[in-house]
């Protein structure tokens, strides 16, 4: 429990960052929507008919001009490659920041077992992606029913649930590369995580990709 706090407390800046950050944009989308809601209908069209461009970023597959399509394609957006991101960072260095730093050989000679410091590490870990998700998910939640709209709960639930998961995979893909290195690795996480987007982008192009 030790390690897990200790963690906790050293993520806590960065983690009111990114959620401050991520949560800012949806409300700046979601507060957006009304105004554009009109137009909608044709940009939807627009979107539709643009082929692979389309299929890149899944727009051929909602309809731009609703509330629930309009918030999986701007918002989504914005989650996938930030939460992403967030997870890769802090995935990355849980480990490698204790060889970076010279404190392995501290934490190992005191009287706790590998296993319980993986373990609190990486309890930490998932505990901030889902304190981050949770922030954002209450301040769309807050924003939607600002702007009057009716409140999509299945859809909405099923996508942050979706980026949850999304989240977790990339944060324990690096906490397990994480393992492996010696020296800076922020690089490394960011890297995976963008070229994880790019892969999804290609994969929506291409069926045999």
């Amino acid at each position: 429990m030790t390690i897990f706090r200790h963690e906790l407390r050293q993520g806590r800046l960065s983690l009111i960052i990114w959620a401050a950050s991520i949560a800012f944009l949806f409300a700046v989308c979601i507060f957006l929507f009304p105004e554009m809601k009109g137009e909608m209908d044709q940009v939807s069209d627009v979107f539709s008919a643009m082929g692979n461009f389309s299929a890149a970023f899944g727009m051929d597959q909602v309809n731009f001009g609703t509330l629930t399509g309009f918030y999986a394609i701007e918002c989504g957006n914005i989650l996938g490659l930030g939460g992403a991101l967030y997870a890769a960072m802090c995935g990355i260095s849980m480990l490698s920041k204790e060889e970076k730093g010279h404190t392995a050989e501290f934490l190992l000679s005191h009287p706790v077992s590998r296993n319980s410091i993986l373990s609190g590490k990486l309890a930490a870990l998932f505990l901030q992606i889902l304190v981050l998700n949770t922030a954002v998910l209450i301040i769309s939640l807050i924003s939607i029913y600002a702007v009057g709209e009716d409140i999509p709960w299945k859809e909405i639930l099923l996508l942050h649930l979706a980026y949850v998961l999304l989240q977790i995979e990339i944060a324990s893909i690096c906490f397990g590369i994480s393992a492996f290195l010696r020296k800076g690795s922020l690089g490394v996480g960011l890297g995976l995580a963008i070229m994880l987007y790019f892969f999804n982008i290609i994969a929506n192009i291409s069926d045999s990709a």
